[in-house]
């Protein structure tokens, strides 16, 4: 019993904790206009939320990454292979930071 609790632990301690809103993170996905090119598991223009947080999953800057992409407006390769402006999301630091955690937990 010992050593499950102890698995538990290890398991719980390697993960990282995202503590979000999703109610919160779904209206600023439809707000900001994001679903036109993601939705949560279907590429679209742009790549599903479950491929953007397998691609950082692990990645110690992964929060840091997708800040600068979503305030920047960097030039993104769609899946059809032509290019665009990433918008640039218009809401609070809290807010966005809430969407990435959810985001990145999908």
């Amino acid at each position: 019993m010992k050593v499950f609790f102890v698995l538990a632990a290890a398991t719980a301690l390697s993960l990282p904790a995202y503590a979000f809103d999703a109610d919160a993170a779904n209206k600023a996905l439809k707000d900001q206009g994001c679903t036109k090119c993601h939705s949560i598991d279907k590429s679209k223009k742009g790549p599903s939320y479950q491929k953007v947080a397998a691609k950082y999953k692990g990645k110690a800057d992964a929060m840091e990454k997708l800040k600068t992409q979503m305030t920047t407006s960097p030039k993104v390769k769609l899946d059809d292979g032509s290019e665009e402006e990433h918008k640039v999301f218009k809401g609070s630091d809290a807010a966005m930071k809430n969407l990435i955690e959810f985001i990145l937990a999908q």
